[in-house]
């Protein structure tokens, strides 16, 4: 399943972008007041060569757009639109042209650190108005800014309307590329849950109030697979028709899936955006326009449906078609026609009367891709000639190497021809393909495999006629955990060069198609499988649309992909494994703790995980808790108390969950928990044993105090260090203390218990040293039972420490702007952990049998972890909370 999301994805079909000219980024000047309370954030103008120079001055005079980078983002991604916007200037004179700011966030990891989320929306706002007082008393000074923001610098921009001083109107045009809209890739603290809680409630709420903004969202596809591409797909709201989110794979004249960073510098979608952006401009303002239809239609022209047209608000309805042509009537149901080097324009007329009986479509494709009208349609019903038509051409979809129109002649009953436009060429070659089709007759039903078929079975189809289009609907395809292989064969009856067939996954609820481009004849496959699931109240059947050659036989095979489905899994449920793998831990620390009860010893992790990780201990209570969730009266209840949301409840409601995805993901969490602690066990000999050859350790000591006033400072130090500085620090320095602490005890045990085997051969006649020979057995022993409690408690104080090492990295990154992390999501975990850790670290087994609460201890561990999988899936931060209780609880047992 990781090798499928990492490694196995179409390649890599975008163009890199070029700066014909030196780019440069000037540094903005802000308010002294703004530049103190933001020191580590910065404001930049974006130009190159002449242009540059130019705006030197910050007399500025075109239309403002502000680049906000994402998590660890730099302020220069911004080059690839600001370049390739000075060429389209250049195309047009100047007459209208963009200025492309950019925001540096001092790179910030704001994906795993929610703490500065909020101080950068801010900043942001501070921006926007500096921005627009460049432009104060200029002839078209604009009063907005557009925004285009990567990964999490979409989100920023969207907080921008949660601020209570902020003015909505500031903003008429929002563009994200990759931003996870939904929820967070991982939780890992409180502040990025709440901020994401905030944002996306607002725009609920506030639905009304935001019609005026224009919002896109464009996902990467499969190959993003940091930021899967459910999650960039913005709320559906009541106001879709302002807000537009799309896939990169279906963007016309893209249809190329991205990565994460290369959806910055795609060349195709670069393109698509900065025509967009010239095809928004009012002429009268010289600003984006303020009619919201306006900006959907030019979306929607350029990142849904391209009719290989140039952009027009109103086209004219009504055409006359007039030239010196010739006039030639096609009374055939299919006909073809090659064109080249023709000096004589020409129009095909096509009868309608004769066809609507035995027709229900009318299906076109023409291979000359520029952007002239070619289609019409008719109402002159007495002559083969029209001098006023319908144009049609706007009902055409663009798609790789060729345009295509479908009409069905039930919607035109007033037309009686339609007719083709071809006017004169000279060294071009294209070739127009029409036909009238009866849609039940293109239209096959391809049900698809079960899920656990594993790929054994198949269902296939095999498409006989000579037609040009094919609509294979796929049955039953409708969740996020179902993945196909479907193979397309196709094979022609003779060897003569046609031109390629066109493959086109079509899923009807979201913008997510796929285009797969074949040479005939040919064995094709294309990977099925969905970014979001079909909404509830939707009927809609996926189609793969076969545009293909006339004379070819096309026969289309579906398997299940196990493969895949596992890459599913991970895409959508990576961010809780974690989660799981602690949980395994817990329960095998808590078998550790029982066995000490039961034999007086502590057995091996590896061990005590085989015995006590099973999932039908933990799984059937999760299911309780999600089925009692569903009652009204127990929703009342948490609510009333004031009690977290079941995460466990919450993700089965999501279409992205099924039953087996937990057990699988258990499983998983098991195996990830046994080699690591084999990994950890191994790891820890090895350098205990390297150790042991460079320094003699001393002899076991037994009574060892658990609080000496040397320890007591340590451990007032470390809490002082967490609550002035970072608490993720404050916890790193405990991790290596006690990892050295550990490594010497292992190091003092491999010694002893070597001294002692070599001591019980030589004495082994003697019988006046047998009491002290038992006293040293059980002093090693002790000691070893010790060692195996406290390779575990280390092993879940490793993944305490990776939840809480992206504060302190970015701690570490901004310590020369602020020596004390704030907010800090580690600070009170982390001063609870010092006082339980300086303890434990120097604790036996032999303080923790003898106390009477080490039979809670011992039972604890299982409900913690039915609580950490019920309650720490979406919100990893809880998941140090849990093992922090029951390391308290250890603590205890060493004291009463």
């Amino acid at each position: 399943g990781v090798r499928d999301v990492l490694f196995i994805y179409e390649e890599n079909r975008c163009s890199m972008t070029y700066m014909y000219e030196y780019p440069e980024y000037l540094k903005i000047k802000l308010p002294k007041k703004t530049a103190k309370r933001y020191p580590a954030y910065e404001l930049y103008l974006y130009g190159e060569g002449n242009y540059a120079e130019e705006n030197k001055n910050l007399l500025l005079t075109g239309i403002p757009v502000l680049f906000l980078p994402g998590n660890a983002g730099s302020y220069k991604q911004v080059r690839s639109l600001g370049s390739i916007a000075l060429r389209k200037a250049e195309d047009v004179d100047f007459k209208y042209h963009f200025n492309f700011f950019s925001v540096n966030f001092n790179e910030e990891l704001v994906a795993l650190y929610g703490g500065s989320l909020q101080r950068q929306t801010k900043f942001v706002h501070e921006c926007i108005k500096v921005i627009l007082k460049l432009y104060k008393d200029r002839e078209f000074a604009p009063t907005s800014v557009a925004i285009v923001g990567h990964s999490m610098g979409g989100l920023v921009a969207r907080a921008l309307l949660t601020l209570k001083n902020f003015k909505p109107e500031l903003i008429n045009l929002l563009i994200t590329q990759a931003t996870p809209h939904v929820a967070p890739v991982m939780p890992l603290d409180k502040y990025l849950t709440d901020f994401y809680t905030a944002v996306n409630n607002h725009w609920i709420l506030k639905a009304q109030d935001l019609r005026n903004l224009t919002t896109l969202s464009v996902a990467g596809g499969f190959r993003d697979y940091q930021v899967r591409s459910g999650l960039a797909f913005l709320p559906r709201l009541s106001q879709h028709d302002s807000a537009l989110s799309v896939v990169s794979s279906a963007v016309p004249r893209a249809w190329a899936s991205t990565d994460h960073l290369s959806i910055v510098w795609c060349k195709e979608l670069i393109l698509a955006t900065i025509r967009a952006f010239f095809d928004l401009i009012d002429e009268n303002t010289r600003q984006i326009t303020e009619d919201p239809k306006k900006r959907m239609s030019v979306l929607n022209h350029h990142f849904v449906r391209h009719p290989a047209k140039i952009f027009e608000e109103n086209p004219e309805t009504f055409t006359e078609l007039t030239g010196t042509f010739m006039w030639i009537t096609v009374r055939t149901s299919k006909w073809t026609y090659s064109v080249y080097n023709d000096s004589d324009g020409k129009y095909f007329t096509f009868p309608l009367a004769s066809h609507r009986k035995s027709y229900s479509h009318f299906y076109c494709e023409n291979s000359m891709l520029d952007t002239s009208s070619w289609i019409y349609g008719c109402m002159n019903s007495d002559s083969s000639m029209c001098l006023e038509a319908t144009d049609l051409s706007w009902r055409a979809e663009l798609l790789p190497a060729t345009k295509v129109v479908i009409l069905k002649l039930q919607d035109y009953p007033s037309l009686s021809h339609i007719v083709l436009q071809v006017p004169p060429t000279f060294g071009n070659k294209y070739t127009l393909d029409c036909e009238f089709f009866k849609e039940d007759y293109r239209t096959v039903h391809l049900p698809v495999t079960h899920l656990f078929s594993f790929g054994l079975s198949s269902s296939k189809i095999l498409l006989n006629s000579t037609g040009l289009l094919y609509n294979v609907q796929i049955q039953h395809f409708n969740q996020v955990y179902q993945a196909f292989k479907i193979s397309i064969e196709s094979q022609c009856h003779s060897l003569k060069e046609r031109k390629p067939s066109v493959y086109r996954l079509h899923i009807p609820w979201s913008h997510e198609d796929s285009i797969t481009v074949a040479k005939v004849p040919s064995v094709t496959e294309i990977s099925a499988k969905l970014h979001i699931a079909q909404p509830q109240n939707d009927n809609r059947v996926p189609e793969l649309n076969i545009y293909s050659s006339s004379d070819c036989q096309y026969e289309v095979i579906l398997k299940t992909s196990l493969l895949q489905i596992l890459g599913q899994i991970i895409r959508f449920h990576a961010g809780v494994f974690p989660v799981y793998v602690v949980s395994n831990i817990l329960l095998a620390y808590g078998g550790q703790l029982s066995t000490l009860i039961l034999t007086g010893q502590c057995s091996d992790f590896s061990l005590e995980l085989v015995r006590t990780a099973k999932p039908y201990k933990v799984e059937p209570l999760i299911s309780i808790v999600v089925f009692l969730h569903g009652f009204r009266w127990i929703r009342v209840i948490r609510e009333t108390l004031s009690l977290p949301e079941v995460d466990a409840a919450v993700l089965s409601s999501q279409d992205a969950w099924f039953p087996l995805v937990s057990l699988i993901l258990f499983l998983f969490g098991t195996g990830v928990a046994y080699w690591s602690g084999v990994f950890f066990s191994t790891s820890l000999r090895l350098i205990s044993s390297l150790w042991l050859t460079l320094i003699r350790p001393t002899v076991l000591q037994k009574g060892n105090k658990l609080i000496t006033p040397r320890r007591l400072c340590g451990m007032l130090s470390l809490a002082l260090v967490s609550w002035t500085t970072c608490g993720a620090f404050a916890v790193l320095i405990l991790y290596l203390q006690y990892l050295l602490k550990v490594l010497d005890h292992s190091k003092e045990t491999s010694w002893n218990s070597t001294v002692d085997t070599v001591k019980n051969q030589n004495l082994m006649d003697s019988t006046s040293k047998a009491t002290p020979q038992s006293l040293s057995s059980s002093t090693i022993a002790e000691a070893v039972n010790s060692l195996k409690m406290h390779v575990t408690i280390l092993n879940l104080f490793t993944w305490i420490v990776l939840l809480n090492l992206p504060s302190l990295i970015y701690w570490l990154k901004n310590l020369r702007y602020n020596v004390r992390l704030d907010p800090d999501p580690c600070r009170s975990t982390a001063v609870v952990l010092v006082c339980i850790l300086q303890i434990l670290m120097n604790s036996s087994t032999s303080e923790v049998k003898s106390s009477k609460l080490l039979k809670i201890a011992s039972k604890v561990p299982l409900p913690l972890s039915v609580a950490m999988l019920a309650f720490g899936q979406m919100h990893l931060y809880r998941v140090p909370h849990f093992v922090t209780f029951s390391l308290l609880l250890h603590v205890l047992c060493c004291v009463v």
